[in-house]
């Protein structure tokens, strides 16, 4: 019999292919009742998220979400602020950072929600720093983040385990001369390997692979000495297909 981890979808030239036989990595069909599971397990409380933060009330807390830190750091408060120039206005939410040890890392994680292969996406300001968002998060000691250092203009794609951070990839990136950037992550699957993608200002800058992590929570992160400011989270489960914007008119 296959295995149930054996079970995926092969894609070539946008066809779906099945191959059948009992050996090990044999890829068949999903059954609608495995699809109607993996999709709750995957996207609970609805499939397409958007937080805009524009219907929160201001100097308050963004509704949905809870402040966490890494360490012996305690949570600071992110904060629904006016800002007519926003990609989405009328508000962002902003947060001031002190983190001087490392990993210290203050984080605002949507409640609620667990996704295994994820489709991120956030605008972020700021000066210096360090911002970026989290995925497979299973606790504040224990995710994956993608990150921008503002001030050095990197890219990075580290993992937390037990408190202790491991840098996977990082590399140089070339920042649009913009006031908002946008970052966006993906964490895909194909046949036994699972894969994180990180785009920065619409340039993909990182893709490695990783497995060690799986089903968790996504949320914000902000590091270093700043203050930070999001605008537009999106997630979305991956495998959906739904694009994070309107298609164009044609």
């Amino acid at each position: 019999m296959v295995s149930r981890k054996a079970r995926w979808f092969c894609l070539v030239a946008g066809l779906s292919i099945v191959v059948s036989g009992g050996g090990t990595g044999a890829v068949q069909w999903e059954t609608q009742e495995e699809k109607e599971l993996f999709l709750k397990q995957q996207a609970k409380g609805g499939l397409f998220q958007r937080w805009a933060f524009d219907g929160d009330q201001p100097d308050g807390s963004p509704a949905g979400f809870v402040a966490m830190a890494t360490g012996s750091v305690a949570p600071v408060r992110w904060l629904v602020q006016p800002a007519a120039d926003a990609p989405s206005p009328p508000h962002i939410v902003t947060v001031v950072v002190r983190c001087a040890d490392k990993p210290c890392y203050q984080l605002l994680m949507a409640q609620g929600l667990r996704y295994e292969y994820p489709d991120l996406s956030v605008r972020f300001r700021g000066s210096e720093g360090v911002g970026g968002v989290v995925l497979g998060a299973q606790n504040p000691a224990n995710f994956y983040a993608a990150t921008v250092d503002l001030k050095k203009s990197t890219a990075q794609v580290s993992r937390m385990v037990d408190g202790n951070e491991q840098v996977l990839a990082q590399t140089p990136v070339t920042l649009k001369q913009v006031e908002w950037h946008s970052l966006r992550v993906q964490r895909n699957t194909i046949i036994s390997k699972d894969f994180i993608e990180m785009f920065v200002d619409g340039v993909l800058v990182l893709s490695i692979e990783d497995q060690t992590l799986g089903l968790g929570e996504v949320g914000l992160l902000a590091g270093g000495n700043t203050s930070l400011s999001f605008d537009t989270f999106h997630a979305v489960p991956l495998f959906s297909h739904r694009p994070l914007s309107p298609p164009p008119a044609y």
